[in-house]
């Protein structure tokens, strides 16, 4: 039985891994945003089984807020906002996909080199799934850095903090306080997020950030 667990809970957390090599790979805005919604699901489905797994019910608050607000909210939100700025395009990237995809898997490899051997000492269901963890971050900070459009990058962002999310949920969990704060947070973050990129959009005509570096130091 507990093989069986051990098994899910990393059969899960590998998945994670496997989606943020999906938003690597994604071109366009639409395809990056199911990806991400993807992203959420799995984390959920991810959290939820931590939850049986540890016998933590406050860990199912944390499935059924990564459900509801990452997976459900967030990406029809981000939808609207990219057909109120009218930026249905295709996503530039400061390097191709196979260089992109190659350095990930350089990431996942060096992931799991430095957290299994740190977390030698560490419970069996916590040590894997933390090197997952810092694999679904390393990639969520690749995503910010190889997409010149802020969306890609806010993105790649919300991706990086479910690796967090994964980490805390498989180091037996975090306080329900912590959770909520979390999620309002999240909330709050969005609606500046969207608030921010109609600036930028009204203002440069544009969300392209390489572009935007032509106009540091405008005066307005």
């Amino acid at each position: 039985m507990h093989g069986l667990v051990f098994d899910t809970a990393h059969l899960l957390a590998g998945g994670l891994v496997l989606v943020s090599f999906m938003m690597l790979y994604q071109d366009r805005l639409s395809a990056l945003l199911n990806t991400f919604a993807l992203h959420a699901l799995v984390l959920a489905l991810s959290v939820a089984w931590q939850a049986h797994a540890q016998d933590a019910a406050h860990l199912y608050v944390t499935a059924a807020i990564a459900f509801l607000f990452k997976a459900l909210l967030i990406p029809v939100v981000l939808r609207r906002i990219v057909q109120r700025l009218g930026i249905h395009r295709q996503i530039e990237t400061v390097v191709g996909i196979g260089p992109t995809m190659l350095a990930g898997m350089g990431l996942v490899a060096l992931s799991m080199v430095v957290m299994l051997r740190v977390t030698a000492e560490a419970a069996p269901l916590a040590r894997e799934d933390l090197a997952f963890a810092l694999s679904v971050v390393l990639l969520g900070l690749l995503v910010m850095v190889t997409r010149r459009n802020a969306v890609g990058q806010v993105v790649g962002f919300m991706s990086l903090e479910n690796g967090l999310v994964l980490a805390a949920t498989g180091a037996k969990g975090m306080p329900l306080v912590v959770e909520i704060s979390v999620a309002f947070s999240i909330l709050i973050a969005l609606i500046v997020i969207g608030i921010v990129l109609f600036r930028i959009r009204e203002r440069f005509d544009t969300v392209d950030v390489h572009v935007l570096d032509r106009h540091r130091g405008e005066q307005p």
